[in-house]
C-alpha cells in the first residue's frame, strides 16, 4: 500500500480552468485528465489523503431512479481508498465529510493536514495543505515549521507520494 496527498482537483469546475490557468481545452478534457493521472499513481489498495475540494456543487451526475451524486460520480471512477478532510468548496457538493484537519503519523513524523493554510498548526514541523492552487508549493514559518501545498495545481495534476514532497522539502 502507498500513501498518497492530494486536494483541489474540483471536478465539474468548468471556471477552475480560467481562475488557475489549467491547460486543459474543456470542463470534460480536464476530469477526464484528471482521473486519469490519479488512476495511473494510486493503485487499488493504495489510500490518498484529500485534503479538499473534491468536486464543484451539490447536482447530479445523472437523473431518474438511482441518480448519485456528483462526488459520488468522480469517486466511483478513482482507484484508491480515500479519505476526504472539508474543503471550503465541499460543504456545498454533497460530500458531507466531517472531519476537517487529521494527523498523519508517517515513520516518526507527524503531519498536520488541513485545507486551508491559515490553519496550519504550529506543533507540527510539516503541515500539508490545499487551497492556494497555483501559488507556491512550500511555504516556510519563522517558527520553523513548513506547509506544503499538495493541490494538484502544483503537481502537474498528480497525486503526489510523501517521498516526492520529502524530496523537494529538501532543496528548501
Amino acid at each position: 500500500m502507498n500513501l498518497w496527498f492530494s486536494s483541489d482537483t474540483h471536478f465539474g469546475h468548468k471556471n477552475i480552468i480560467e481562475y488557475c490557468k489549467r491547460p486543459f481545452k474543456s470542463l470534460e478534457h480536464m476530469d477526464r485528465e484528471l482521473v486519469r493521472r490519479w488512476n495511473e499513481r494510486v493503485k487499488e489498495d493504495d489510500m490518498v489523503i484529500f485534503l479538499g475540494d473534491f468536486c464543484f456543487r451539490n447536482s447530479n451526475a445523472e437523473r431518474g431512479e438511482g441518480a448519485k451524486h456528483k462526488w459520488q460520480y468522480y469517486r466511483e471512477q478513482l482507484n484508491g481508498e480515500i479519505v476526504f478532510v472539508q474543503g471550503n468548496h465541499d460543504g456545498n457538493n454533497s460530500l458531507n465529510t466531517h472531519i476537517k484537519s487529521l494527523i498523519v503519523e508517517i515513520g516518526k513524523e507527524e503531519v498536520f493536514c488541513c485545507h486551508k493554510p491559515e490553519n496550519v498548526d504550529g506543533r507540527h514541523r510539516l503541515n500539508f495543505v490545499g487551497h492556494v492552487h497555483e501559488k507556491w508549493q512550500v511555504q516556510k514559518y519563522k517558527k520553523g515549521y513548513k506547509a506544503v501545498n499538495v493541490g494538484v495545481d502544483v503537481w502537474n495534476f498528480y497525486p503526489v507520494k510523501y517521498d516526492e514532497i520529502l524530496k523537494v522539502l529538501a532543496k528548501t
